[in-house]
């Protein structure tokens, strides 16, 4: 049957008054320019305004946006898009028992949520200006008998939940009830009253009353989404009180498991790093929350607020580089590329995520403070002006509400922040980030407190080695290549950085949901937020594998060591030194010499300990060979692969390279030509540790008591010593983190201590420096600074 004719024998529905009330939404959320008279009631001007209605509209606001002209690009174009695929929609709507359209059934409940987007993609057609779509009396008559048969058929409160919890708890009721928000007059007190009634059946209040389970972190934020948008829609205001309150235990701190940590970290699903979607979703959550209630009766007060508004330069911001999200933190979404679930494909790749967290920045924004809203703007807009992969004012994912509040942004009259340099540990997920003029390195690492890989739902079953050491990194130019199809194509026991035995393994090795992690302690390191030392006692993920990694992160380079690598798994024993995406038909030069390598365009390596094999190979993937709901078109990159090979069943093995990102040809051979500018303390199972004489620097992780170099620890612990002409600076950490106290003694004259923090007791002066360190249980630098004899 053709939509005309479905339409043709629905109840009529007067065009005049359709155009009117589809007006009367536009003009509430301010869709077209100039603004109008607000929506609603009408009645005596001078009554004061229904709280209800006020809330409403302001969630309008933010969910359509404001200030933008439908006429002019990018607008007009997306709003084109939306009615065109609202249109496409209709017409295949056919609602059947188990389905409201034919291939998505209800079982999985995945279909459920399916079926609510597509509503609501024809709900914004029907109220935004410049749809095509605009008012059309069918296409709201289609919408409404959408939601009547989701309600008669499944989404109601008869139905006992089935399948994954978030497609009934979150996806669906935050669909829902932006779909009512919008089209409340025209939906009337009974469907109003329906969805009420399976939002409360579904997301009842002991959702919210205890702080655990899946009612945690960003999934507390959407649950509590879902049950203000109820409140305001159903007029209680118990339900708006409620999750008003069941936003406070998301903002303090905490030691472990889900949520924000003092040093930056976001954890979400107990183990897993997570600040790039998960996170994502708790500032979107909070900021939409935060302006929705502000100045009502329900406004959150509650003064650890500030924590969430103070992560966003002390816990994203560090994990994105020109506009993109570090994969590292991005969880099993790396696996999501083109989903064929899609009305809209877009590639989901670090990019993708970036931009989410970028728009979210912005809906935050408007609940900061005046230094703190500038200050972010300016972040916003150097990532929007650094970002040529994938330009972020017209990101395809984007739609026009977060188009406007970003163009916004960018005609801001604050300049742009450039990208910043230095280190930041995020040792409670077990990731770091180093920066430097030119180049950004990232480095991924597992423990017992955060997982090898996160796989479920049919995502990232092969992501097993991403905790073994990966590191990613970025230089000038070079912004896709983790973008570029790097998921699909890549040899996933070839990670570049990692050491991993070659035993194959199946797809969800260890389980799903975080479930595999390493039974080691000494994860982590320490820095002087320049330079670092980082380490990770490694244990491979169903292997006999051990080692023993570290990363020393200096001004040009980082310094890669391994020892105590062992296995007896009857196969061969890798480190991967690097391996880069070419993309389609790559072909930059590399270059070797003696102890080096050079990849034309993108850097070098020095090999210190052995000669690395290399490979030039041509890959081939799809998106569903590491999604369940992945596309099936396939695609080749080309990849440049350096690795060393520590043989079948190794005892005790090692290696030492460094990564030099961005440098020429000519700086590589000079660099390995050096024999001054790096000293290897040591490299062994006990310690490893290095110094660079031209930066003063000497750096050292202790995996049990001993002595590096100038260095001695009575404990594990990572140890860096800087000097700056007469004076050092000395920082320390315990990875291990028994909490218990630990020496330090650098073989240096030293005659004063004019700076230490409270953890650090300074024992003894002169010939030699002697210190103890009471560390906490938390992997946190302890430091002091000393005037040199």
């Amino acid at each position: 049957m053709t939509p005309e004719r479905r339409a043709s024998r629905r109840p009529p529905f007067p065009v005049r008054r359709a155009l009117l009330a589809a007006a009367t939404v536009l003009a509430a959320v301010g869709a077209g320019p100039g603004g109008a008279a607000p929506s609603g009631r009408t009645g005596d001007r001078t009554r004061a305004p229904d709280p209800y209605d006020t809330l409403r509209r302001r969630w309008l606001d933010l969910t359509l946006g404001t200030g933008y002209d439908p006429g002019a690009e990018p607008y007009a174009t997306r709003l084109a898009g939306t009615g065109e695929r609202a249109r496409a929609l209709r017409a295949s709507m056919d609602p059947a028992p188990d389905s409201l359209w034919p291939g998505h059934p209800f079982d999985p409940p995945a279909g459920i949520t399916l079926s609510y987007g597509r509503l609501w993609t024809m709900t914004r057609a029907y109220v935004r200006q410049g749809t095509g779509s605009t008012g059309d009396p069918g296409l709201l008559a289609d919408v409404l008998r959408g939601l009547d048969h989701l309600s008669a058929t499944v989404y109601h409160p008869a139905t006992t939940r089935y399948g994954n919890w978030w497609e009934w708890q979150i996806g669906s009721p935050r669909l829902l009830t932006d779909i009512l928000a919008a089209l409340y007059e025209q939906a009337g007190p009974g469907r109003v009253g329906a969805a009420c009634a399976a939002v409360d059946h579904f997301v009842p209040d002991s959702a919210l009353a205890d702080y655990s389970g899946t009612s945690t972190g960003a999934n507390r934020v959407d649950l509590c989404r879902g049950v203000a948008l109820r409140g305001v829609l159903g007029r209680a205001p118990e339900k708006i009180a409620l999750a008003r309150d069941a936003l406070s235990p998301v903002f303090p701190y905490v030691t472990r498991g889900d949520g924000l940590h003092a040093d930056g970290s976001f954890v979400q699903h107990t183990r897993v790093a997570y600040s790039g979607t998960y996170g994502q979703v708790l500032l979107d959550g909070l900021g939409r929350l935060l302006a929705l209630l502000a100045g009502s009766e329900w406004e959150v007060t509650d003064p650890n607020r500030q924590i969430v508004l103070d992560s966003v330069e002390h816990a994203f911001a560090p994990l994105v580089h020109d506009g993109l999200v570090m994969d590292s933190v991005n969880g099993r979404a790396v696996s999501r590329g083109h989903l064929r679930s899609d009305d809209r494909p877009v590639l989901r790749s670090d990019h993708f995520h970036g931009q989410q967290l970028i728009a979210a920045v912005a809906v935050l924004a408007q609940s900061a403070g005046p230094a703190e809203r500038d200050r972010w703007h300016a972040l916003v807009k150097g990532w929007i002006e650094r970002n040529t992969v994938s330009p972020i004012l017209t990101a395809p994912q984007y739609d026009v509400a977060d188009l406007a509040r970003l163009h916004a942004v960018a005609a801001a009259p604050v300049p742009a922040a450039p990208e910043p340099t230095g280190h930041r540990l995020f040792a409670a997920m077990d990731r770091a980030v180093h920066r430097r003029p030119g180049f950004t390195v990232n480095i991924a690492m597992a423990s017992d407190r955060i997982a090898h890989y996160e796989c479920g739902n049919g995502e990232n079953p092969r992501g097993w080695h991403t905790g073994a050491g990966m590191v990613s990194w970025w230089v000038p130019g070079r912004g896709d290549q983790y973008t570029d199809w790097f998921w699909p194509t890549v040899d996933w026991y070839r990670l570049p950085g990692t050491t991993v035995s070659t035993r194959r393994l199946p797809d969800r090795a260890g389980g799903e949901w975080g479930e595999p992690r390493p039974d080691v302690r000494w994860v982590g390191g320490t820095t002087d937020g320049t330079h670092a030392a980082i380490g990770q006692h490694l244990e491979g993920l169903g292997s006999t594998l051990r080692a023993r990694k570290s990363w020393f992160c200096v001004a040009d380079a980082v310094i890669c060591l391994g020892a105590g690598i062992t296995c007896t798994d009857g196969v061969p024993v890798e480190t991967v030194v690097d391996n880069r995406n070419l993309g389609e038909s790559g072909a930059p030069v590399l270059t070797r010499g003696p102890h080096w390598a050079h990849l034309e365009g993108h850097g070098g390596w020095l090999v210190l300990d052995g000669e690395p094999r290399t490979l030039r190979e041509d890959r081939t993937g799809a998106w569903s060979d590491i999604n369940a709901a992945g596309a099936t078109e396939r695609r080749t990159r080309r990849w440049q692969t350096l690795w060393l090979d520590h043989g079948t069943d190794p005892t005790d093995a090692s290696y030492a390279y460094v990564l030099l990102p961005g440098a020429s040809r000519h700086e590589v051979a000079r660099r390995a030509a050096d024999r001054e500018w790096l000293r290897i303390l040591a490299n062994d199972g006990a310690r490893q540790a290095v110094a660079v004489p031209s930066l003063g620097l000497t750096a050292a992780n202790f995996w049990r008591p001993g002595t590096a170099g100038p260095l001695t620890a009575t404990s594990a612990a990572a140890v860096l010593v800087r000097r700056h002409g007469r004076t050092a600076t000395l920082c320390v950490s315990e990875p291990t983190r028994t909490g218990e106290p630990l020496e330090i003694i650098w073989e240096h004259p030293v005659r004063g201590v004019p700076r230490a923090d409270a953890s650090v007791e300074i024992l003894a002066v002169g010939r030699r420096l002697r210190l103890r360190v009471t560390p906490g249980e938390v992997c946190a630098t302890h430091g002091c600074e000393v005037a040199l004899g």
